[in-house]
């Protein structure tokens, strides 16, 4: 199953300038979903992080692995529960084994690959990783939770 932007856009409540997530690539409900970011110059990030020499924040690709977590959890929910979608969002609740090995600089499409480590109730626990060009970037482990708004 892919997502374009506009269908990403019908899940997750984020918009623009923080809506991190281009297109969805594959998911597998209740397993993992794989997503990308095309990272640009022309985004007003790179202002201030660094003028002269560009790098994509770090706090930035865990938000988009979290983006990602939470369309690969909605899209794991019920028909019922995703037809009453609209009254629900979710809550970031942690971050564990966060690691950044390379830095992503504008020009990179930034991948997302996340997978299910355990699901329980209304709480998800997620294997994030981010790459550009097969090469792992970013990791770490995210607890999310689905909650009424």
């Amino acid at each position: 199953m892919t997502l374009n932007v506009t269908e990403i856009q019908k899940i997750l409540p984020h918009r623009y300038p923080f809506l991190l997530i281009d297109r969805v690539d594959d998911i597998k409900v209740e397993e993992s979903i794989e997503a990308y970011k095309n990272v640009s110059i022309s985004e007003n990030i790179f202002q201030g992080h660094f003028p002269g020499h560009p790098i994509y924040p770090g706090v930035m690709i865990v938000e988009g692995m979290a983006q990602a977590g939470g369309i690969l959890a909605f899209k794991s929910l019920s028909e019922e529960d995703q037809k009453n979608a609209d009254n629900k969002v979710v809550y970031f609740m942690s971050i564990d084994k966060c690691k950044f090995r390379s830095p992503v600089t504008p020009g990179d499409k930034l991948e997302y690959k996340i997978s299910v480590i355990k699901h329980r109730g209304n709480i998800w626990v997620f294997k994030g990783e981010a790459y550009v060009d097969g090469k792992l970037v970013t990791q770490a482990e995210l607890k999310a939770m689905i909650v009424d708004k």
